[in-house]
């Protein structure tokens, strides 16, 4: 998997990659078709709004999901992202296996 962390009006520490690693790692491990994943921390410096957002592009097999949060909290606003990702992923996961041997048969018609 290619992991691509980038910045915007801030600086991309070691401690913030490992973290977001860490965080990206747990969606990874419910999907292994993860193609590659672009994620970008930015700093926003409004006059109505000051926060901190974290977006994140991931692609796999099939599809192309994207996720984005805001908070005050840079942590915050990664973990807001990972859920985000993950709920998708999941979603993603169950769409793609096969749900017709689950349905039962039916009875022959006499």
């Amino acid at each position: 998997m290619k992991l691509t962390i980038s910045g915007h009006h801030i600086e991309v520490t070691d401690a913030l990659k490992t973290y977001v690693t860490a965080k990206l790692d747990k969606i990874t491990s419910h999907f292994d078709d993860v193609v590659g994943t672009k994620v970008t921390l930015s700093v926003e410096k409004h006059k109505e709004k000051d926060g901190k957002q974290a977006e994140c592009t991931l692609h796999i097999k099939g599809a192309d999901l994207f996720a984005e949060s805001s908070n005050v909290d840079l942590y915050a606003a990664i973990d807001e992202m990972a859920a985000k990702l993950e709920r998708q992923v999941m979603r993603h996961k169950e769409k793609m296996q096969d749900h017709s041997k689950d349905a039962p048969k039916r009875a022959p018609i006499v």
